[in-house]
């Protein structure tokens, strides 16, 4: 039985950026370094004026393996691994961990960093053809989420069909886009395409819009990351985007599973007003996945998701409350939940999200 790691992360360099066209090149990000080591912070992307930290484990001045202010031992990654310099550094440790597979999210593109549909593309096409080389070099088992520029429609198309032929498995989107919500009609087209193609959309946990961003910024990342992500389901349900494309496949990643219960009560509550119910295989009926954490109650959580539509990731190269490393391996160990359906979400579902 394979194992697959459904939610893992590449940290972006420089080098990411290089696969830009020439005329592109002054769109690319900038990595801001720290300009002595007494400070020991960490570098930060800049990109039409608006300032990203590159990595929380990469401290400037700091080994990767110390700990103080606990960088590389926050996500228990090294450097090259989760950078992706060194792939057989990658795959040793997916060896270690016990996975067969990992898929691939962006770390640069969970928050919106230009409105500008220029700086959009020529970022959103550098990132892929660095991902499309990791795919060639990886025997097949680091899949990845293409990044489509959504501000340009034709041009998204033309990245989603790039990456279909590159070892994409996923659609990349986060939960909200700019000023618009996932249920719009300006993104049909996206929808249609990766139905075609046999691709999900992967909606991943981010900041999509730059006011919520600026506004959320004080807050913690439970309403901007949480909290959205149980309002995109619920949209998408209530609105009935997914009867519109039948084959279509989504999946939701990074927000653990515990809203599920209370997302699905709201909804079925909201339904009544109209004469309608909510079914007990929401999730199932709409081809819906929502990757869980090992701390969610996961006995309770499937007793509304139901055992075909829950995936793991171990958040890796990621150092925030969703990493765990050790993901796979515990829940392997829990004893509370039959082997039979911690089977599924590790082989079977992922397997079925992502048409592996």
């Amino acid at each position: 039985m394979p194992i697959i790691d459904a939610d893992c992360h590449v940290i972006e360099t420089e080098r990411t950026w290089s696969y830009a066209d020439e005329s592109d090149r002054h769109l690319m990000p900038l990595l801001v370094i720290p300009k002595n080591e007494e400070a020991r912070g960490p570098a930060f992307w800049l990109s039409d004026g608006r300032y990203l930290q590159q990595h929380q484990d990469n401290l400037y001045g700091v080994r990767d393996e110390e700990e103080s202010g606990g960088r590389g031992v926050v996500s228990h990654t090294a450097r090259e691994a989760r950078e992706l310099t060194n792939l057989d550094t990658r795959l040793g440790h997916m060896d270690e961990l016990g996975v067969d597979i990992q898929m691939l999210y962006p770390s640069y593109f969970i928050h919106v960093m230009s409105n500008k549909d220029d700086t959009d593309l020529a970022t959103c096409r550098s990132y892929n053809r660095w991902l499309a080389e990791i795919w060639r070099q990886s025997n097949n088992r680091l899949r990845w989420a293409v990044v489509p520029p959504l501000l340009s429609m034709d041009k998204a198309l033309e990245e989603i069909h790039f990456g279909k032929e590159n070892g994409a498995c996923g659609v990349y989107m986060r939960t909200v886009e700019r000023d618009r919500l996932l249920s719009e009609p300006y993104f049909y087209p996206i929808y249609e395409e990766a139905s075609k193609l046999n691709m999900p959309i992967t909606v991943h946990d981010g900041e999509g819009n730059t006011t919520m961003r600026d506004l959320f910024v004080r807050g913690s990342g439970f309403l901007k990351f949480k909290m959205t992500m149980a309002g995109c389901v619920h949209d998408l349900l209530i609105k009935k985007t997914p009867d519109k494309f039948p084959d279509l496949r989504w999946g939701f990643m990074e927000a653990s599973a515990s809203w599920v219960p209370w997302m699905l009560n709201d909804l079925d509550n909201r339904l009544a007003k109209v004469g309608e119910h909510a079914s007990a295989d929401m999730l199932k009926e709409n081809r819906f996945y929502v990757e869980c954490l090992t701390r969610d109650d996961l006995n309770y959580v499937l007793s509304f998701s139901g055992e075909d539509n829950l995936v793991l990731g171990s958040d890796y190269g990621h150092a925030d409350t969703a990493a765990e490393i050790d993901a796979i391996r515990r829940l392997q160990g829990d004893s509370a939940i039959p082997k039979n359906v911690v089977n599924k979400i590790l082989d079977d579902n992922p397997t079925a999200l992502y048409g592996l």
